[in-house]
């Protein structure tokens, strides 16, 4: 099956929202999700209905809530469902594949309970565009990496990180590292993979100085 490769004009305008925190979707990245909630079940079923495709938002926890719903970070990122099951206790299992970021212009009224917006992606038109491979400092990634997994006690199957290229090593590692969440929607609304590779590196340096020597926060 080719790769779903749409044009910027054929987007769509108005997209549910998944506001979930810590949850960071990446253009190429994949997101695994695991819904059983009934409004965001309905939002599955609406989205596999018209093009596969919403958006991943974070609740922006500086902001208080309003009738019981989080406000959410302006910046998103557009995803489209590229794999799905059902379970034998009615959940379904999906794979989200980032295709672009967006802008929140409005919420729009909601739909069978979940959340609805009309999106702008003027300002990440490059997100569709496949760029020549980025200049990253790899031999700093990986120095830094090392410690800040073996500190949180992540495994790594470190066989199959040195044959992952520069591009999508970074948006796995900003996708799966458990950062807070404002962290993780820096790394979102970072420019470039280099500004992004970047800020990375710092993100886990500074994770590490904060901890204890047995790997606790200080």
């Amino acid at each position: 099956m080719p790769p779903f490769d749409p044009a910027l004009e054929a987007l769509p305008r108005e997209i549910a929202i998944f506001p979930l925190p810590g949850a960071l979707l990446l253009p190429q990245g994949r997101l695994p999700l695991n819904i059983f909630e009934p409004r965001y079940l309905a939002m599955i079923e609406d989205s596999l209905a018209t093009g596969r495709m919403m958006g991943m938002v974070q609740p922006d926890p500086s902001l208080p809530k309003i009738a019981r719903d989080s406000q959410v970070f302006r910046i998103g990122c557009l995803g489209r469902i590229s794999s799905f099951s059902e379970t034998e206790d009615g959940r379904l299992l999906i794979t989200l594949t980032g295709l672009i970021r967006f802008r929140i212009a409005e919420e729009l009224p909601g739909r069978r309970g979940y959340r609805r917006v009309a999106a702008t992606y003027t300002d990440f038109p490059m997100d569709l565009v496949e760029e020549p491979q980025p200049q990253i400092d790899r031999e700093s990634l990986l120095t830094a990496l090392r410690p800040y997994f073996r500190a949180r006690g992540i495994e790594a199957n470190w066989d199959a990180i040195a044959e992952t290229g520069d591009a999508m090593l970074v948006t796995t590692l900003c996708m799966v590292c458990p950062f807070e969440v404002p962290e993780k929607q820096a790394l979102l609304e970072a420019p470039t993979v280099e500004a992004r590779a970047e800020m990375l590196v710092a993100l886990m340096r500074m994770d590490l100085h904060g901890m204890a020597p047995e790997g606790r926060p200080s």
